[in-house]
C-alpha cells in the first residue's frame, strides 16, 4: 500500500476539490451552449464556435495570462471583485476558474455531439402533441444525450486534474492554495532525490484519470448494449 505524506494528501485533496468545483460550475452552461450550437442556426455561429473552442488550441499560458489581466487584483474585473472582498487570483478559486476555462470546450463539444445524434423527429413529434420546448428538452433531448454529457463531464474533470499552464500563470504554485497534482510534480522535479515522491504522485494521477475514463466508457458501453437489446 502506498504511504502518502501530509503534503501529498493535501495536494490530492486540493486537486479533486478544484476539479469538482470546476465541473459543477461548467456543467449547466456547457449543456446550454452545447444545445444552442447543436440546434440553432444563426449569423456568426462560426465565430461563436471558434471562440468557444479556442482554448483547446491556444498555449495554456495565453488563457492564463488573459485571466490574470482580467481577474487579477488590478485587472479589469478583478479590481471590482477585490473591492467587494472577493479575490480569485493566487488562490484555489482562481485555480477553479482556470480549470473551468480549459475544460469547458471539451464538455461543450461532447454535449453538442450527443445532442446532434438525438433524432429531431422525436422532438418535433412531441411538440406537435403539445409539449413545450422546455418539456421536450428535459423529457427527450436530455435523457437521450446523457451518455455524451457524462463522457464530457469526465473529460472536463480529467482536464481539470491535469491543468498546468493556465493555472500556474494565473494563480501561481502556492502550497496549500494552488499546488495541484501537476504543479506538485513540477515542483518536485526541481528538487534532488525526489524520484519516489514524483512516482507516487504520477501513479495517483494516472489512477484517478484511468478510473474516471473507465467509468465513462463502461457507462457508454452499457447504454449502447441496452439500446440494442
Amino acid at each position: 500500500m502506498i504511504s502518502l505524506t501530509h503534503d501529498e494528501w493535501q495536494v490530492i485533496y486540493l486537486s479533486c476539490k478544484i476539479a469538482l468545483f470546476s465541473l459543477s460550475i461548467t456543467l449547466v452552461p456547457a449543456i446550454g451552449v452545447g444545445y444552442w450550437l447543436a440546434r440553432k442556426q444563426f449569423w456568426g455561429k462560426s465565430l461563436v464556435e471558434t471562440l468557444v473552442f479556442l482554448p483547446l488550441v491556444l498555449p495554456p499560458v495565453v488563457p492564463g495570462y488573459l485571466l490574470l489581466i482580467s481577474f487579477g487584483n488590478q485587472g479589469v474585473i478583478g479590481r471590482h471583485l477585490s473591492a467587494l472582498g472577493f479575490e480569485v487570483a493566487f488562490n484555489w478559486k482562481g485555480a477553479v476558474l482556470a480549470s473551468s476555462v480549459m475544460g469547458f470546450p471539451l464538455m461543450v463539444q461532447s454535449v453538442r455531439l450527443a445532442i446532434e445524434l438525438v433524432d429531431r423527429r422525436l422532438e418535433i413529434a412531441a411538440m406537435t402533441l403539445g409539449a413545450s420546448r422546455l418539456k421536450v428538452f428535459f423529457g427527450i433531448t436530455l435523457p437521450l444525450s446523457k451518455t455524451g454529457i457524462l463522457i464530457g463531464a469526465m473529460l472536463a474533470f480529467c482536464r481539470s486534474l491535469g491543468e498546468f499552464g493556465a493555472t500556474i500563470t494565473f494563480v501561481g504554485n502556492i502550497a496549500g492554495q494552488t499546488r495541484t497534482l501537476p504543479l506538485a510534480i513540477y515542483s518536485l522535479l526541481q528538487q534532488p532525490n525526489s524520484d519516489d515522491k514524483i512516482m507516487r504522485l504520477m501513479m495517483i494521477s494516472i489512477g484517478v484519470a484511468f478510473i474516471a475514463m473507465w467509468i465513462a466508457q463502461w457507462y457508454n458501453r452499457t447504454q449502447r448494449n441496452r439500446l440494442t437489446q
